[in-house]
């Protein structure tokens, strides 16, 4: 089995455990991945959370209406644009954040049962090595570094 393969199957099992576990949230997957990545990324414009999302910008506006109407997110002006609207988590979608990462964390001590303590922080930090390597910042230095060589 390939690297790819063991993260694509294992990151789609810990999709399909949060989906059970998480029913009672009242919350699709994907409204779930809209509150989880604004969360994190508080001030976001639409087309860069679509972005973030690897959704198209008008599909992500149909999900940002649907989630307004059931009280999920507010949009609110774009001081550096009057013309955009910035949308933002609601206190209803910050408390079943809390809720969502506490059954988040079950998943992942169920994932990483059997393995040693330390095993989870060095999990994470070869993970984050690998998107650094792959990420555009990277990407750019490398090819610079190459290009000069």
């Amino acid at each position: 089995m390939t690297l790819g393969a063991v993260l694509n199957d294992t990151a789609r099992l810990m999709r399909v455990r949060f989906d059970q576990r998480a029913r009672h949230l009242g919350l699709t997957r994907a409204q779930w991945s809209v509150i989880a990545t604004l969360a994190r990324n508080e001030g976001i414009r639409q087309t860069a959370l679509a972005d973030l999302l690897e959704i198209e910008p008008i599909t992500l506006c149909r999900q940002i209406d649907r989630m307004e109407e059931g009280g999920w997110i507010e949009r609110h002006p774009d001081p550096s644009d009057r013309r955009a609207r910035l949308p933002r988590l609601t206190p209803k979608a910050h408390a079943v954040l809390e809720r969502g990462r506490a059954v988040a964390t079950g998943i992942y001590a169920e994932a990483l049962s059997g393995l040693p303590p330390d095993a989870e922080a060095q999990l994470v930090e070869m993970l984050a090595h690998m998107r650094a390597n792959l990420s555009d910042r990277r990407a750019d230095s490398a090819e610079k570094a190459a290009a000069k060589s």
